[in-house]
């Protein structure tokens, strides 16, 4: 049986097969068209299609195009995938891959009349698409051919064990049109909530299909590989929907809930049709696959060069910090990032290495536990420097919520649940809460900082996030970093 890797893997295959005959193809044509004018009167077919801009055009090209393909998106998921959605991903794909090749490989041709380089790179993109389209469609085709004749199958977990929830079970059940989904039973998750002394329904006992402990969840997602969790309708309040789904981002897999619980979120979320019936997916903000993969390769090669330029600035902070107090360079500390997965963070040390030895603290301006360089590295926020290094290696974003110490969080939670939705993204070197409220020195400040955090994942793009990198820059450059 084929797996999901295996189906990708095809994706990318096809991708650069199809873009390799689109080239070649292409090159058919531009030799004809050439040699109508007379530039290429004198060579021959094969002489043309081995000369060296055309050989490194069709070695290059396809890698190229593949880079452009991963930056749409496409291949982030190869299930459930909209005809649509596909045909305009290729289209617009492919299109800009054209442009790029025009201006690399077309725009300088020996062809007296520029029209005919208009067709030259309307012709490539009529190839490379129809190529690419045809391919990606057919394997989308037999995917979808073969969920449909249950040879897939993705596991789901509905959470609630109330009478709502056999009533969502029974329509996704009796509706499930061959869509591969499989459930393996409820989880009663009644311990969140007032109504913990309620008896399961009937109508779930009637289903067969067992009930699992909430604290059993993690083991059920790992023995059966669930792909979804369903968090059922039922009379939980908003902090008990939320206190609920805290400990669930930590399993790293898509969690939905009924449009019924939709006033519980802060911003927009994605809708997701699953065997008809219409959910939200709280695990993840609304962003488009191209622009989760544009953010991260953004992050990575912004790190990457960060890494290196500014290396000899961090020597020189390296060297200050060791000559001016006892303790280490760098500072390590344990966070809590993206879907609650732990991390070590890292600074420079601001601190004496004993400024906790009573148990976590937070700092203030004028905490005499920070030392003399320290000041002037907060000010300048030049400690959080090796934090590239977590961003090069995915486990930070350069813009993102600022990550905090479980110790914190759980604090936080008592007070805010809802400030849980913030790991649904990585978090960041820097973040809207950083730049409109700086650092915190007590809990009501880190939940007030919050507040800016989730206005940033209702609204994430990558126009707002060259605006916080903007407003972070003058905070650095003016020193307002404390």
């Amino acid at each position: 049986m084929l797996t999901e890797r295996n189906i990708r893997t095809r994706y990318v295959a096809v991708d650069f097969v199809a873009t390799s005959l689109a080239w070649l193809l292409f090159n058919f044509t531009r030799f004809a068209l050439m040699g109508f004018n007379g530039v290429w009167a004198k060579a021959s077919l094969s002489t043309y299609l081995l000369s060296t801009p055309v050989m490194a055009g069709q070695l290059l090209f396809p890698v190229m195009m593949l880079g452009i393909y991963y930056l749409s998106g496409f291949y982030n998921s190869v299930f459930f995938k909209s005809r649509i959605e596909e045909f305009m991903t290729t289209l617009g794909s492919t299109l800009l891959g054209c442009v790029t090749i025009y201006f690399i490989a077309i725009f300088n041709d020996p062809i007296p009349d520029r029209a005919s380089n208009y067709e030259l790179v309307l012709t490539l993109w009529g190839l490379m698409f129809g190529l690419v389209w045809a391919g990606r469609l057919t394997i989308t085709e037999l995917t979808r051919r073969q969920m449909k004749s249950d040879r897939w199958h993705f596991p789901v977990l509905v959470v609630g064990v109330n009478r709502e929830a056999a009533e969502l079970y029974r329509r996704l059940h009796d509706d499930r049109r061959g869509s591969g989904y499989t459930f393996v039973g409820f989880v009663d998750d009644r311990h969140n909530s007032a109504n913990g002394s309620a008896a399961i329904a009937d109508e779930i006992t009637a289903t067969g299909l067992p009930v699992y402990r909430f604290d059993e969840i993690g083991d059920i997602c790992a023995r059966d590989g669930v792909k979804a969790l369903i968090i059922a309708p039922s009379d939980r309040t908003n902090e008990e929907t939320l206190r609920l789904l805290n400990p669930l981002f930590s399993l790293a897999i898509p969690i939905y809930i009924s449009p019924t619980l939709f006033h519980l979120l802060t911003g927009k979320q994605k809708l997701r049709d699953i065997a008809g019936e219409p959910l939200v997916d709280i695990s993840s903000p609304s962003m488009s696959q191209s622009t989760i993969n544009l953010k991260r390769t953004g992050d990575a090669v912004t790190a990457a060069l960060a890494l290196v330029v500014l290396a000899p600035l961090m020597g020189v902070i390296a060297l200050a910090v060791k000559l001016t107090s006892r303790g280490p360079v760098l500072y390590r500390q344990e966070r809590i990032g993206y879907h609650k997965k732990p991390f070590n963070i890292l600074k420079f040390r601001t601190m004496r290495v004993d400024a906790e030895k009573n148990g976590p603290a937070l700092s203030s301006a004028d905490d005499k536990r920070i030392t003399r360089v320290g000041h002037i590295l907060r000010k300048y926020r030049l400690d959080e420097l090796p934090q590239f290094w977590n961003v090069l290696i995915g486990e930070m974003s350069i813009v993102g919520p600022r990550p905090e110490r479980e110790y914190y969080i759980r604090r936080i939670l008592e007070r805010a649940p809802y400030y849980t939705l913030i790991h649904q993204v990585r978090p960041g070197i820097t973040s809207w809460g950083m730049v409109r409220h700086g650092y915190a020195s007590s809990v009501d400040e880190m939940i007030e900082r919050v507040q800016y955090d989730l206005i940033y994942i209702a609204n994430i793009s990558l126009l707002v996030d060259m605006k916080i990198l903007f407003y972070t820059v003058s905070t650095v450059v003016n020193g307002r970093g404390m």
